[in-house]
């Protein structure tokens, strides 16, 4: 978010948190992208801030909220309820002071994953399937307005390749079932009762490989019963999604359009590897 809508976020968070009876004076910034992640002080509360026309907090909470009565490896909320507050919505969770500084260990992300793929598969709420989100990758490739810097034999090869990706993967009849959707590295905590995923609102229905495509690749590689040919499928299309996304003119993660660069860069010599 840019310092002004920061500002308003911020704002926001706070009165959230107000209106449960909880202290927040001050906001320490976590995270600063599409959306806006909170340490809120001295309540010691996580605040999620999301701008209201583009978020899915109902489906993040419900989510969390069944994986946690399952026993899954997820954050716990400090609130169910979703505060609307102008222009943003906002969602509260517990803060965990990180356990380590260190990456956690292939084993250990393994099992965190196995066991929330488990809990999902007991979880019957609608979802988007992950060709929704392909097909939104699609859609900005293919608008010259919002990805006006794109030049055009890389708007081709993006477009072919997602195109492509999609298809291998949504027709290999692998079994699906609900997933995280962006199951890597900064969506797992580590914390003194171990990893913990954080981040539901990118919750879609698809192959496992599609999340796996998310983790680490020793981690896929090691994910007990991943088909690996339709890993290597999956982590192409992945990698075309998010290269999409650091093309969009609104897009504001952080250095977003140097890795745009790299990113086609890496998507190349990755789909000349499937080729061959």
């Amino acid at each position: 978010m840019q310092t002004y809508e920061t500002e308003r976020a911020t704002r926001a968070a706070k009165s959230s948190a107000t209106s449960l009876g909880l202290t927040a004076h001050d906001a320490d910034v976590l995270h600063n992208s599409n959306t806006l992640t909170l340490r809120l002080q001295p309540c010691d509360v996580l605040a999620r801030v999301a701008p209201a026309a583009h978020q899915r907090a109902q489906l993040e909470v419900d989510v969390a909220q069944r994986l946690a009565k399952a026993g899954s490896p997820v954050a716990a909320l400090e609130s169910p309820q979703i505060f609307v507050r102008g222009d943003y919505v906002v969602t509260l969770w517990t803060y965990y002071e990180p356990a380590s500084t260190q990456p956690i260990p292939d084993a250990e992300y393994v099992s965190a994953l196995e066991r929330l793929h488990a809990g999902m598969r007991g979880i019957d709420l609608p979802a988007p399937h992950f060709t929704d989100r392909v097909s939104a990758a699609q859609t900005l490739v293919a608008d010259h307005a919002r990805t006006p810097e794109l030049a055009a034999p890389d708007r081709v090869f993006l477009s072919s390749t997602l195109n492509h990706m999609r298809r291998a993967v949504a027709e290999s009849g692998r079994a699906e079932q609900l997933l995280h959707g962006e199951p890597h590295p900064g969506n797992l905590i580590s914390t003194r009762t171990g990893p913990l995923f954080i981040d539901f609102e990118t919750c879609c229905r698809g192959p496992i490989e599609f999340d796996l495509a998310h983790a680490p690749d020793d981690v896929g590689d090691r994910y007990p019963g991943a088909d690996h040919q339709l890993l290597r499928d999956c982590r192409a299309l992945m990698l075309a999604m998010i290269t999409a996304w650091r093309w969009d003119r609104d897009d504001q993660f952080p250095d977003g359009r140097r890795l745009g660069i790299k990113w086609l860069s890496q998507l190349r010599t990755a789909t000349a590897n499937l080729d061959g």
